[in-house]
């Protein structure tokens, strides 16, 4: 059978009846009357010349000849559906999703957006904030991902290695590695804790002591609300360098004394197909910028 010939509209009605399970489902999926299903698939049963499902009551069984075609048209259509998508997201060049975590969101990227709005106001910017990394195939996204990699089917790019120090509020006055004791040490749950990043039991042992120096815990679930328990003055926290640059510049936070860690790298990825996408591009340009904006900084500052 040639290309001119293929049953299109057939194999559709077909692949969303197999799909489904139900000529009633497919119809509605597809917009037209569950008799028109069951009219075309049967117009493709007659010109393959086998039966492709057992009618029953309120449902169809797919044939063994419908169980080997399904998949192949499953991956046919699912194809053609995301090459579209590519094509549609690629005239659509004014928007561009940004995937990241909630903190990111909100200690790096929330403070710097003026900037971004200000220098590319043409752009729809939509920030996708959740610990579930977004799926990067179905249109124009970039993600913020922390980690070492590697991203498979994915164009990456380091943007910065990370480091962990200890940092409080000045209000509570630390000094010395034993004023610890009389403060809280802040926590709080890493959604990947297979990552490796550093923690307390690290840090102590740089600093030649042990867990047991420190004060009473306070552990929270969202790294954000760690890192704001830290400017209340709550207790003292390990955090990244990164996301709290801003809280140091300004004094409000503080790295009093102890070792840094090193930590892992934040990457900007984008998925290979989206190479040369114009708006993603503007996207990638800014972020290369605000992260090295951050990078010169501190290459002038001297570790305490």
């Amino acid at each position: 059978m040639n290309r001119r010939t293929l049953p299109l509209s057939q194999l559709r009605a077909f692949e969303a009846a197999a799909r489904h399970r139900s000529f009633k489902q497919a119809a509605e999926e597809l917009a037209v009357t569950p008799a028109a299903i069951s009219h075309q698939v049967r117009e493709l049963e007659a010109l393959l010349g086998v039966a492709l499902f057992e009618r029953r009551i309120r449902q169809v069984v797919p044939t063994a000849e419908a169980e080997h075609l399904f998949p192949v048209l499953r991956r046919g259509f699912d194809s053609f559906a995301e090459a579209l998508e590519a094509l549609r997201e690629q005239g659509n060049g004014g928007s561009v999703t940004l995937s990241c975590t909630p903190a990111f969101a909100s200690q790096w990227l929330l403070p710097r957006l003026a900037d971004f709005h200000a220098r590319h106001p043409d752009i729809d910017l939509r920030i996708h904030a959740s610990e579930a990394p977004l799926d990067l195939s179905r249109g124009a996204s970039l993600a913020i991902r922390y980690g070492m990699g590697p991203y498979p089917e994915h164009e990456a790019e380091v943007l910065a290695n990370d480091t962990f120090a200890l940092v409080a509020s000045p209000q509570l006055g630390l000094a010395v590695y034993e004023d610890l004791k009389r403060v809280r040490h802040i926590d709080f749950d890493w959604y990947s804790p297979s990552l490796g990043l550093p923690s307390w039991q690290h840090w102590c042992q740089a600093a030649g002591g042990t867990a047991a120096d420190l004060g009473a815990s306070l552990t929270f679930s969202e790294e954000s609300h760690a890192i704001q328990a830290a400017i209340a003055g709550q207790g003292v926290a390990l955090l990244s360098q990164t996301l709290v640059k801003a809280e140091l510049e300004r004094g409000i936070l503080q790295v009093p004394f102890g070792p840094r860690l090193p930590g892992l790298r934040y990457h900007l990825i984008r998925h290979s197909r989206f190479a040369g996408h114009a708006a993603l591009e503007r996207v990638a340009e800014w972020l290369r910028g605000a992260f090295a904006g951050v990078a010169s900084q501190k290459s002038g500052s001297v570790d305490a």
